[in-house]
């Protein structure tokens, strides 16, 4: 496994990394769902570490945590809010001038 320095020099053994990526299609409703989700911290982050980033209308999430459950409850608490982001923009967000 590969260990990492994150966090004032704590270490952190990976044990396994996940990446979630999300095409919008748009990069206006990319940057919405961003911008919503990017306020949500994490609530271990001595445990769990979350990096965003949006690419070509495309939503981009890392996700690497020091055990695989504390990598789950991340995950599925993440992809319940983007979800319900996601469900938002398609029904509120179509033709809607930003």
């Amino acid at each position: 496994m590969t260990e990492i320095t994150v966090f004032q020099s704590r270490r952190w053994r990976l044990v396994s990394p996940s990446d979630l990526e999300v095409d919008y299609m748009s990069e206006d409703n990319a940057r919405i769902v961003y911008t919503a989700l990017a306020v949500d911290k994490e609530l271990q982050p001595d445990k769990v570490k979350r990096q965003m980033s949006v690419i070509d209308g495309k939503l981009l999430v890392h996700f690497e945590a020091v055990e695989a459950r504390f990598l789950r409850a991340s995950f599925s608490a993440f992809v319940d809010v983007l979800t319900l982001a996601t469900k938002t923009i398609e029904e509120f967000g179509q033709g809607m001038e930003l």
